[in-house]
Parts: C-alpha cells; structure tokens; sequence
C-alpha cells in the first residue's frame, strides 16, 4: 500500500474520533453557555422573563395578573368539615351532607366503580383485582382491609373522606376523579355495608324485631 494512502487512513481516522473527543468533552465540563440543540425542546423556546415588557398587552407587562376571583392551592375557604372531613383539627363524626336514598344509591354506584375492584363489592376485600393479585402471589401485594374489620368501623367518617381523597398506604388517592360530593356519597354507602352487619337488634322496629325472631334459628 502506497505510504500517501496510509497517511490518509490515519488522517479520516483520527477525524472521525473528533466527534466523539467534542461528546466526552460536552458531558464531563462545565460552561455557562446553553447546550447545543440540535433537536429544539419546549426547554429552550423563547419567553419572557420576569417583569419584561411585554407589548403584546396594553400594560406592556409580560407577568399577568391572577383572574378576579382566583384560589391558591391550600386556601380553598369554605367549609373545613364538607371539604376536609375536618374539625378544628380533629376528624368529623357526623356526615356535614344530608344522608338520604338518593345519596346512598350514588355512593354505591361510586362505590362500585372506584372501590369494588379491590374492597369487593360487599366490602371484604375480595374484590376481582385482590383476587388476581393473592393467585399471582408475587410477593409484593398488600391484601386491602375488609370495611366490616373493627379498625375501618371505627374510623370517622371525616378519616373515611380524607383517606378516598388522598389514599392510605398502598391505596392511592382518588381525589383527582372523585368530586367532594361523590365522596360523601361512597363514605355513606360505606357505613350503610357496614351497619347491614354490624346493626344491633335495638337499631330496628318492633315489628322489624317480631320478624327476625320468627326467621332465627
């Protein structure tokens, strides 16, 4: 092989290890001007920075002002107890929504679209999901607690609202598609599955009693 040719292998091969020489050198220094962008990301797009002007508006400000009536995340006034489940700091007892049939039938249609999947729909814990996750037995499933166990009995109905809305251990939060009503409306259906176990015989009417004691064994 003629000695020029040689010469000239060298020459494209250390030029074609220059790219990768620029790479190495971009990824391990510092430098204060921007990456270069072959691909432009919404990251480097023109915008305005702070208190610039901005002729677009007849105020020429960049930075808008908050829209009347605009709420900061957090200081959503109102009511604490409809909106929290809370009570100068303390979960609530009694329902702050009026408990009627119309509700009770919108929580359990709730109910069974968000909860039963996991809870069952009779509130076990055996819903279809739970029953999936114990047969693959991976190792990594937390069974989710039965409502009728005395721990979910015995939660406030204001502890029941905050742990749909922001999730408990392994259950996660269905703040973001259950609205605040449809809350209340599961939390009440949730306290109906409970007391059709759990009711005392005290609970029902005379005549209610009279017939439950003719169908006992």
């Amino acid at each position: 092989m003629p000695r020029w040719v040689q010469t000239v292998l060298i020459v494209l091969a250390s030029l074609a290890l220059l790219p990768f020489a620029c790479v190495y050198r971009a990824r391990g220094t510092k430098s204060p001007l921007p990456r270069v962008h072959i691909i432009q990301g919404m990251d480097n797009q023109p915008r305005y920075k702070s208190q610039q002007a901005n002729p677009l508006f007849a105020d020429n400000r960049a930075a808008r002002p908050p829209v009347p009536g605009t709420v900061a995340r957090g200081q959503l006034g109102g009511d604490e107890a409809l909106d929290k489940g809370l009570f100068e700091g303390r979960w609530v007892e009694a329902f702050p929504v009026r408990v009627d049939r119309t509700l009770l039938a919108r929580g359990r249609e709730r109910y069974d679209i968000y909860c039963s999947p996991c809870h069952g729909l009779a509130g076990d814990g055996n819903g279809t999901v739970a029953v999936r996750a114990d047969r693959l037995q991976e190792g990594t499933w937390v069974p989710p607690l039965s409502l009728h166990d005395p721990t979910a009995r015995g939660r406030p109905v204001g502890h029941l609202y905050n742990t749909i809305t922001h999730g408990i251990r392994t259950m996660p939060s269905y703040g973001s598609q259950v609205p605040g009503a449809d809350r209340w409306a599961i939390v009440a259906y949730v306290r109906a599955l409970q007391r059709s176990r759990h009711a005392p015989a005290s609970a029902l009417s005379a005549d209610e009693q009279a017939r439950l004691r003719e169908v006992a064994p």
